[in-house]
């Protein structure tokens, strides 16, 4: 089988671990005109965002929010902050730190986990992390989503590979863990394409990987490609077949964080399989048990 992030915390800490997300009202350099505008061709105005910092909340209402329900709904006594919603390292470094610190309410609080591009990170940022993180588990999760260049061009990414490398090779100097977010069914990506992320992911041993199927949300370029012909998302069987094949060639003992995506349904165009979270699930994991 494969080693999921739940099996992970509870090995480590002995009970469930809820993670909290949070969402601290960051954007990223492919937003704001540093770089580009409009950000990558599958993405909506609103990215990841919750909407939880446009209401009003700060982070640590937000953490106490949600360690509250998660305590209700799971009976969980541990939780990790989450910065999800797009680049959480993008901004200065006094923010940063304010907003770290905010997050870790209590002694219950025993993780951080740090969602954002490979490109919105350096050694003082990263130092910074590690300072106030000590003592407990922390993430960089970072979206790599394909280890071609020419498609991180095509999709309007606005990074490159070697920022990708780069990026894990810094967090690991500071003791970090590493999560790579990748997608299958990226336009004209093939077989090959994947299998050669994949690859990278495992010689550079990451801790992590959350897997997603490229899905076509309204209000994007992808969409516009999709309605004009020109992009045809993956089928549930390739990507039920990819996944498994990547897990059967990931390093033993890699937490995989994710296998499939979550895409806003009110938003979804395609694939119709979307829906369908459970029975995908259900078919990598059968899958894998006849490779």
């Amino acid at each position: 089988m494969y080693l999921s992030l739940n099996q992970y915390l509870r090995s480590v800490f002995g009970e469930r671990v809820q993670k909290i997300s949070l969402d601290a009202g960051f954007t990223c350099p492919n937003r704001d005109g540093t770089k580009g505008r409009g950000g990558c061709i599958y993405c909506d105005a609103k990215g990841s965002g919750t909407g939880a910092y446009e209401s009003g909340k700060d982070i640590a209402e937000q953490m106490k929010a949600g360690i509250n329900w998660a305590g209700r709904r799971y009976g969980a006594r541990k939780f990790i902050a989450y910065f999800q919603s797009f680049s959480n390292t993008y901004g200065p470094l006094d923010r940063l730190e304010d907003i770290y610190t905010q997050a870790l309410v209590g002694s219950e609080v025993v993780g951080l986990s740090i969602g954002t591009r490979p490109d919105c990170v350096d050694k003082d940022r990263l130092e910074l992390i590690s300072h106030i993180g000590e003592g407990r588990m922390v993430w960089m999760e970072y979206g790599l989503q394909s280890a071609s260049d020419a498609t991180l061009a095509r999709i309007n990414r606005k990074h490159t590979v070697s920022d990708f490398i780069r990026a894990v090779e810094i967090s690991k100097e500071y003791g970090l863990m590493t999560c790579a977010h990748i997608i299958f069914g990226l336009p004209d990506e093939g077989r090959s394409e994947m299998e050669d992320t994949v690859r990278l992911l495992a010689g550079l041993k990451v801790d992590g990987v959350k897997f997603h199927h490229q899905y076509i949300v309204e209000n994007t370029e992808l969409n516009r490609l999709y309605r004009a012909g020109k992009y045809r998302p993956i089928t549930q069987q390739d990507y039920v077949e990819m996944v498994a094949w990547a897990l059967a060639n990931l390093p033993k003992g890699t937490v995989i964080q994710r296998l499939t995506g979550d895409p806003p349904m009110n938003l979804l165009v395609a694939p119709d399989w979307s829906f369908d979270k459970i029975q995908t699930i259900a078919m990598i994991r059968n899958m894998i048990k006849n490779i």
